[in-house]
């Protein structure tokens, strides 16, 4: 959720924070806005600060500020997601002090805005906008006339905040230089020759360097064109190298595809192979890892905790590690974890899943376990994100850059990272694992066959995209597969679906069947076969249109619409019968004429809870 970007350097930035912006699209935003310093036109410097906001898309960003002809070699940006007051102008950041001299950028909500607002009404600052926001640069202003240093009073008023943030923070008084800090919300630093890039996420940077340095919380780094310092709350200098990143620039673009989100689907068995690399040869995924087949042999239980996809991934390898490990295994909704007391003991794993790595509610329930003494282990897509640095145990996932806001390949890397997984415990205990290891190494061939099945499910989309409702059904292995296609279907066609294990639908479910329902079944567990079958005749007797994802030898009776995947050993098929779901749900929201990459109300990375 939010964006920011930022530049310090000798050159004009404004196309730099444009292109930023615009590459952080993904994150989820309804505003936009970019302010600059240094401003400069030929030889002719013009002082104080340009600022262009605007409701609505970069796009809209843009041309408003090439009309007004913006420029600056300092400058900040940010797309908006909004919590704190509508969408508008005036509500957009970046925001100003009453002064116009502090111009700040804030991804994040403070939760104390309250207090601190009334404080400085007090004070005789006044507010523009309806945000949390606008607080902080007049709470900064505040402190800088009262200490007249700029650092000492960023330091100082941040000090004061509650809740999260990232910050990017400017001063007409200090021209050439920019602050940057942040709690519980991400932010990174790129250096290229004599600038540097500041952005909420890596896709941002790789234009212009692939040298990262990752900020922790409550640690400050202070911005010049030449030069950066780190340091924490004191004052006190940390020493700090950067990363080099080996996602590629071309990575995050669409490479010839009308979509980012097509093109993900379709990098989906290249993502998979690299996720699975060498990891199930011998033990290289317990080194990598550092875990010990005496510390698997003391879990007693198993927590998977995530939101949204990461969470449907979950289901899916709840079921692979109970069958193998025969480990206790529940799967959480990480917003609703730590307030239901979950029964916790430093005999528990906790496994979080999150592509970003900052996602907040699997953030706070990660750091639950740890405080409960349990050994907590992450999967997750981003190096060097916050989730990955305070886990005890880290899995990368290598999905590259996944900038479509509804999840696919990602999903997919993770699904394959928790099955690596559970066959690398399985045979550092010496316990039966089945040959799932050639299978898995098979599942990206049988998923490139399902990939060339597209002008088929074309087709049955264009009978489905007028619906106003659908249903997705499954059994055992299938059921979180149907609900991961029905998530998919939200998100990006804004068609109301519902997803059930297939047994349950005559349960209640079954009274909202009419004629010409479509109702999406998934079938790939032969032992389930029969009691699947009967699950979809119910619906068939009530008038319902079936479309049919299976690698089963099925009735034509059955089914109105089929799309065959090659087979598949059940308990690794999600990965291979979600993709024509992805398909599905792409292609009927492309003939709604829907933007596929960037749905309405939705952030790719949630770091508020």
């Amino acid at each position: 959720m939010c964006g920011i970007v930022g530049y310090v350097g000798k050159k004009d930035g404004v196309d730099i924070l444009l292109d930023g912006l615009s590459s952080l699209e993904y994150r989820g935003y309804d505003s936009a806005g970019i302010m600059t310093l240094n401003n400069t036109r030929g030889n002719n410097e013009l002082e104080g600060i340009s600022i262009c906001k605007t409701k609505g898309r970069v796009d809209n960003l843009a041309k408003n500020a090439k009309q007004m002809g913006i420029v600056g070699n300092v400058g900040i940006g940010h797309t908006r997601w909004a919590t704190h007051g509508e969408p508008s102008d005036v509500n957009s950041h970046p925001h100003l002090d009453s002064t116009n001299t502090i111009g700040v950028v804030h991804n994040g909500i403070i939760e104390n805005y309250l207090d601190l607002k009334d404080s400085l009404l007090k004070k005789g600052y006044h507010f523009l906008s309806q945000t949390d926001t606008e607080v902080i640069p007049n709470l900064i202003k505040d402190y800088c006339n009262q200490t007249g240093d700029f650092v000492d009073a960023t330091i100082k008023a941040t000090a004061e905040l509650k809740g999260s943030y990232a910050l990017a923070v400017v001063d007409k008084d200090n021209p050439d230089e920019m602050i940057v800090t942040k709690k519980d919300s991400p932010l990174v630093i790129g250096e290229g020759e004599g600038e540097f890039f500041i952005a909420s996420d890596i896709p941002a940077l790789l234009k212009h360097t692939n040298k990262v340095y990752i900020l922790e919380d409550n640690e400050f780094a202070k911005i010049t064109p030449d030069n950066i310092v780190f340091f924490d709350e004191a004052k006190k200098r940390i020493e700090k190298k950067y990363k080099e990143i080996d996602w590629s620039a071309e990575a995050a673009q669409k490479g010839g595809y009308e979509d980012f989100m097509l093109k993900e689907i379709f990098e989906q068995p290249t993502a998979i192979r690299k996720t699975i690399g060498n990891r199930l040869d011998k033990d290289n995924l317990i080194a990598e890892l550092g875990i010990t087949p005496e510390y698997i042999k003391s879990i007693e239980k198993i927590y998977i905790v995530a939101c949204g996809t990461a969470m449907n991934a979950g289901l899916s390898g709840r079921k692979i590690i109970e069958k193998l490990l025969k480990i206790p295994t529940e799967v959480d909704i990480a917003s609703e974890f730590r307030y239901r007391e979950p029964l916790i003991t430093e005999k528990t794993l906790v496994i979080t899943i999150s592509q970003s790595g900052e996602t907040a509610d699997t953030l706070a329930a990660l750091r639950l376990a740890k405080k409960s003494n349990a050994k907590t282990l992450t999967i997750t897509n981003t190096i060097g994100s916050t989730i990955s640095r305070e886990a005890d145990f880290v899995m990368y996932t290598q999905a590259g850059p996944e900038i479509a806001v509804a999840s696919t390949k990602a999903y997919n890397t993770q699904l394959v990272a928790m099955y690596c997984l559970a066959i690398a415990f399985a045979k550092a205990l010496n316990l039966d694992y089945n040959d799932l290891d050639k299978e898995l190494e098979s599942i990206s061939n049988k998923i490139e066959i399902a990939l060339q099945k597209v002008d088929n499910i074309k087709d049955i989309a264009k009978q489905m995209y007028n619906a106003h409702d659908m249903f997705f059904l499954g059994r055992g292995n299938d059921f979180p597969v149907a609900q991961e296609g029905s998530l998919k279907l939200k998100e990006i066609s804004y068609i109301h679906s519902e997803a059930y294990a297939a047994g349950e639908l005559k349960h209640g479910p079954i009274a909202l069947i009419e004629k010409d329902t479509f109702v999406v079944c998934i079938v790939t567990d032969n032992t389930l076969l029969d009691k699947s079958l009967s699950n979809i005749q119910e619906v068939k007797t009530r008038g319902a249109k079936v479309v049919l994802i299976t690698d089963q030898k099925v009735d034509k009776k059955y089914y109105d619409y089929l799309i065959e995947v090659p087979q598949c050993s059940s308990i690794i098929s999600p990965m291979l019968t979600v993709v024509p779901a992805q398909l599905l749900a792409y292609y009927i929201a492309k003939d709604k004429e829907l933007d596929v990459d960037k749905p309405r109300n939705l952030a790719k990375s949630v770091t508020v809870e």
